[in-house]
């Protein structure tokens, strides 16, 4: 296990992220980065993300505090009087002007990932970092355009253009095309602690079912006939 290269794994405390980090186990040493932004169950979700970092024995980790996301504001996840959608879809609070025509939900938060990434790529550098992972999923989502795989692709030239001539950064994105339910098979493959995880965009005690992202999580577990972990309000 020695002499295994250094990536950073980006890891909210979600199911997705949770995965993402598994799979990145398999043949990297980690580092764990999270973002506090101001979101609704940021105090949940960092305790998921210290679980995590436990569990998988990571003693490279960053937060890193940017409620400038929050001032800005423009998302359901950082506004408290904008509602989180639980209607099913939630066309009600959807932006318009999606990509292909399509509307982008109300708990998109505004570019997020390209700040993520820029936080990332600043500290791969300095720790030489030569990956960094993300569990980005495009294929069975809320449909988030930061979210797409052309979002990083391009991001990936980006880097190329504004780091040190030496710097070479790749951005792994292992969950971009598949479904809730392969990832959750993924997951039970690798016995990823799914009980750590946290999910709920409304919630930090028990978690609401009826947001958009509980709603896909629980359709991936249900597809997959098995039963998820976490609690939720009936």
């Amino acid at each position: 296990m020695k002499n295994r290269p250094l990536s950073i794994v980006l890891v909210s405390g979600g199911m997705d992220s949770l995965v993402t980090a598994a799979i990145a186990s398999l043949e990297n040493e980690m580092a764990f980065l999270h973002l506090n932004y101001g979101q609704r169950t940021e105090k949940r979700e960092l305790k998921a993300f210290n679980a995590l970092a436990d569990f998988y024995n990571v003693k490279k980790r960053l937060v890193v505090d940017v409620k400038y996301l929050k001032e800005i504001g423009g998302s359901a996840l950082t506004d408290e009087k904008i509602e989180v959608p639980t209607q099913n879809p939630p066309n009600p609070t959807f932006h318009k002007g999606g990509q292909g025509g399509l509307s982008i939900p109300i708990t998109y938060v505004p570019f997020r990932n390209a700040h993520l990434l820029s936080i990332a790529v600043s500290w791969a550098e300095v720790i030489g970092a030569k990956r960094i992972y993300i569990g980005a999923v495009e294929e069975d989502s809320s449909g988030y355009p930061d979210c797409r795989e052309i979002f990083y692709k391009a991001f990936e030239k980006a880097i190329d253009a504004g780091t040190k001539p030496e710097t070479k950064i790749e951005i792994v994105t292992p969950l971009i095309r598949m479904k809730k339910s392969a990832i959750v098979k993924k997951g039970l493959e690798f016995n990823a602690p799914f009980h750590l995880t946290w999910s709920c965009y409304k919630d930090n005690d028990v978690a609401c079912g009826v947001c958009d992202s509980c709603r896909l999580r629980l359709k991936g577990f249900k597809e997959t006939g098995v039963k998820d972990p976490l609690k939720y309000n009936d």
